[in-house]
């Protein structure tokens, strides 16, 4: 979230339910405590070491927030101007570079909000007092926003869906046949072998006989696939 948000009451409470990572200011009002010292934001950047060089990050601390919980603090440089950006994070052991990488999102959330209000009449399309009313004409507007999105992903980008859809695939692969088959048989074979019911001539035999045939089967589609290419 934005810096408007960023109090240590309301980070408090928050973090009861779910991690919070927003841009923290120089306020008077939130005050961190670093060796034995309430800091306002800027004093306590003046107090850490900083990083040599034109590194992004120039330096990160975890300080308990007065009235609020302990806090990691990632200091950036501003590439829009002089000076520093600070991100608070009250998940502790992110490392600074997710912690800069998450907040990234928030500037596509503010696009969408941007998006939804002033071209998509979100606000101004209907006026309703009931809620189950504003839940629906809420869900109709984003899912606008996700055709549009959708189209602009097939107009706009020079990626394919299809390339997209085959690295998923090969990161999400499954038991390659082989493997499904010997994992089934050993199996099989382990609850044969504990019944006692069998001799292990007979066992193996039956190995062959159903390796044999899936093995003829295999190679049966495989002549078939050469035959109608």
């Amino acid at each position: 979230m934005d810096s408007w948000f960023c109090f240590a009451s309301l980070i408090e409470k928050l973090t009861e339910h779910l991690p919070v990572i927003c841009m923290a200011k120089d306020m008077t009002s939130n005050f961190y405590r670093h060796q034995d010292s309430l800091l306002r934001l800027g004093k306590l950047y003046q107090q850490l070491k900083k990083r040599h060089g034109k590194a992004r990050i120039l330096a990160s601390v975890v300080v308990p927030m007065l009235n609020g919980p302990l806090v990691k603090i990632v200091f950036v440089r501003n590439r829009n101007g002089r000076g520093w950006l600070a991100l608070l994070s009250t998940d502790t052991a992110l490392p600074d570079e997710e912690v800069i990488r998450i907040y990234g999102k928030h500037w596509d959330i503010e696009v969408f909000f941007k998006m939804a209000k002033h071209h998509l009449n979100l606000e101004k399309e209907v006026q309703l007092r009931d809620y189950n009313g504003l839940v629906a004409h809420t869900s109709l507007v984003f899912t606008r926003y996700l055709f549009l999105a959708l189209q602009q992903r097939f107009h706009d980008d020079q990626r394919s869906i299809g390339s997209l859809f085959h690295a998923c695939c090969d990161e999400m692969k499954d038991l390659t046949l082989f493997d499904a088959l010997n994992r089934l048989l050993t199996l099989a074979l382990e609850k044969v072998r504990a019944s006692g019911e069998f001799a292990e001539k007979v066992i193996n035999a039956m190995l062959d006989a159903i390796m044999g045939t899936a093995i003829d089967m295999i190679k049966s589609a495989q002549r078939l696939t050469s035959l109608t290419t």
